[in-house]
């Protein structure tokens, strides 16, 4: 088993970084090991990874996740699993700092690819990078799915305070 963690700050607000990267589906677009996405349902989403002429397909459940905060996943994989974890916190700047770990547990990875938690935090850190430099470029967010997740389940939205009303009284 090992563990990666990377941060980076990005010079967007908390909202427009975290509904960025809510749209998984353009992953592709900025991500150089990400192929493609598919968002099967809110909390299942498909993943296609390739590295050289090595090509993974994983299907990932998202655990958790709260707007503007964080979001958390597992694989839903037998051979090598995986967690994960991404939280956005303001920075000073106006910014905010993303912060991705991840968590794998492969049979034998620690002994036949010692190096490997080294290689991933180097990807990891690549990709966050791209990422700035893909939410920096746009300058706002392209979409955003703003639902909490909650063990799995995609929770209702909670309802909305009714406004209050002001009565006009007739006047004379």
């Amino acid at each position: 088993m090992y563990f990666v963690e990377e941060t980076i700050e990005v010079a967007v607000p908390v909202r427009a970084a975290y509904n960025q990267w809510t749209q998984f589906e353009s992953f592709p677009r900025f991500m150089t090991v990400v192929k493609k996405v598919e968002q099967v349902r809110p909390a299942l989403v498909t993943w296609t990874l390739a590295v050289g002429p090595l090509r993974r397909e994983f299907q990932a459940e998202i655990v958790e996740q709260e707007p503007d905060s964080y979001l958390t996943w597992r694989s839903l994989e037998r051979h090598t699993v995986h967690r994960g974890e991404v939280s956005f916190r303001p920075t000073s700047a106006d910014g905010t700092a993303v912060t991705v770990r991840i968590e794998v547990d492969s049979p034998g990875a620690t002994g036949l690819l010692g190096g490997l938690p080294r290689l991933v935090g180097r990807v990891v850190q690549r990709e966050l990078r791209h990422f700035k430099a893909y939410i920096e470029g746009l300058g706002a967010e392209s979409g955003a799915w703003r639902g909490t997740i909650r063990d799995g389940r995609v929770r209702p939205e909670e309802p909305k305070p009714p406004r209050s009303r002001v009565a006009h009284w007739p006047v004379g």
